[in-house]
């Protein structure tokens, strides 16, 4: 993993990802709690947005810095926006089920959303999008 440049991917990726995750959740946290009940995944897209805007830069500039080829023709960041939407699908998904269909709390979503989408998003950036 050192050869290859994954271990040292993988910390950077983890560190920009914490910082999107605080990023992601001060925005989720609150705006989920004014929403009426059940209504949490209406707080998703606007703290994705953010969160995605903040880690495009983190991650483009320093998470895989050095890896693959940077692509001036927007290609690049359209296969980022795919990867990212479908990180929304997933985060939405998981709040939906948790919050709307199970009537957990909250922030019971943050879970799989920081432990799931992550793992799923860094394999997509590293093989597709930076790759």
């Amino acid at each position: 993993m050192r050869t290859s440049g994954l271990l040292g991917q993988l910390i950077r990726f983890g560190i920009a990802g914490g910082i999107s995750t605080v990023v992601y959740s001060a925005i989720y946290l609150p705006l989920a709690y004014v929403l009426p009940d059940g209504w949490a995944v209406a707080a998703v897209p606007p703290a994705f947005l953010v969160a995605v805007i903040c880690g495009f830069f983190l991650h483009s500039g320093w998470s895989f810095r050095g890896h693959g080829t940077r692509d001036a023709s927007g290609r690049q960041h359209l296969k980022f926006l795919v990867v990212q939407g479908f990180g929304l699908l997933l985060n939405a998904a998981f709040t939906w089920a948790i919050t709307g269909l199970l009537g957990g709390p909250n922030w019971l979503p943050l879970i799989p959303v920081v432990v799931v989408t992550p793992i799923a998003t860094f394999a997509l950036n590293r093989q597709w999008v930076f790759g």
